[in-house]
């Protein structure tokens, strides 16, 4: 229990039914400030009138939300407001809390500019500039590795502030008793679309098989164009530790992703992690010696299968979602709007 209760409002444009590592993560957090005694309410598009977001048609944004996220805002009262995306209703969201004088803190979860790069030819330094100015006012900027943290102070965002991500380790367990393969299980888990680079893992030459968990908009032409893989499609959360304990090694081509709560996922569960040494796997996995991480995509596949199982669940056991909890709980107490 905390020794200051607070009410708090998360705003999200991402929420159920989506599912993806922004969902599962205040989702999470959320389960973990009220196991410390706080009250939270979750300000999403579940009550709005929505659209598909081009090209990601599992977001939903809402549309004109101001009038409704204002009157939502009166009614709760809360003492901490945490803005966790940059959509209409983290629009609506800053805008109520600048206009009334509240302090309030905001998210980095997603590579935005990077994302909106892999669909439209626009530049970087034009979807950057809108970060900046939709952060600007934040007291506080949450980005959950180092990596992120220095990515967006080169772009010129200030305020940043550290809060890692957990796993849950009860749920995700190592298998009791497994029996080895007899060919490799080679596994990505995580959204189909293109920023997720999943063609440089599907043209690989494996020795083994090559398995495909999640869903998205690119997942129809991959199941035509790479035939030799085994594609599940969407699984809930408590299906994918049984997956993750058959594989032997956990593939992450990704590029983009700021931190990557599958790799931790798939660790806890005793999977060694095959990627490129890029933000998030550099974070997650490191010198760690759980995962190898390498240009070479192909060799640190076929490396990582020397990693013994153990020693990925022995780094995933480094990550909890108290101790993240803990953070973000202080972030929202040191902006706290409630009069002492």
């Amino acid at each position: 229990m905390s020794s200051m209760s607070l009410k708090i409002l998360i705003v999200t444009d991402a929420w159920y039914p989506q599912v993806n590592g922004v969902v599962r993560t205040l989702a999470d957090t959320k389960a973990e400030l009220e196991a410390l005694g706080h009250h939270v309410h979750m300000l999403t598009p579940e009550p709005f009138v929505t659209v598909p977001c081009p090209t990601y048609p599992e977001i939903r944004l809402s549309l004109l939300p101001g009038r409704r996220v204002s009157k939502m805002i009166d009614a709760y009262a809360p003492d901490a407001i945490h803005i966790a995306t940059e959509g209409p209703l983290g629009l609506a969201a800053r805008r109520y809390a600048i206009r009334h004088k509240l302090k309030f803190t905001t998210a980095y979860h997603t590579r935005f500019p990077e994302y909106v790069r892999s669909r439209f030819p626009i530049p970087l330094k034009w979807t950057y500039a809108f970060i900046r100015w939709f952060h600007k006012p934040a007291h506080a900027v949450l980005a959950p590795t180092d990596t992120v943290m220095n990515d967006l102070h080169k772009w010129r965002i200030n305020h940043v502030a550290y809060w890692p991500r957990g796993v849950d380790l009860s749920l995700f367990t190592p298998p009791k008793n497994r029996k080895p393969n007899e060919t490799p299980i080679f596994l990505y888990v995580g959204r189909v679309s293109v920023e997720k680079n999943l063609e440089a893992f599907l043209d690989l030459d494996l020795p083994g098989e090559v398995w495909i968990v999640g869903g998205g908009p690119a997942e129809s032409d991959l199941r035509k164009q790479y035939p030799h893989a085994k594609f599940f499609g969407m699984k809930k959360k408590e299906e994918l530790p049984a997956l993750y304990q058959q594989a032997d090694v956990f593939i992450f081509p990704s590029k983009t992703d700021t931190f990557g709560l599958v790799l931790l996922e798939g660790m806890a569960c005793g999977l060694p992690v095959a990627a490129y040494p890029v933000t998030g796997p550099i974070d997650v996995v490191g010198q760690s010696g759980a995962g190898i991480l390498h240009d070479d995509l192909k060799a640190a596949a076929c490396e990582a299968l020397k990693i013994p199982r153990d020693t990925a669940r022995a780094h995933a056991e480094t990550f909890s979602w108290q101790a993240a909890t803990k953070l973000f709980e202080k972030y929202l107490i040191d902006s706290c709007n409630r009069q002492t």
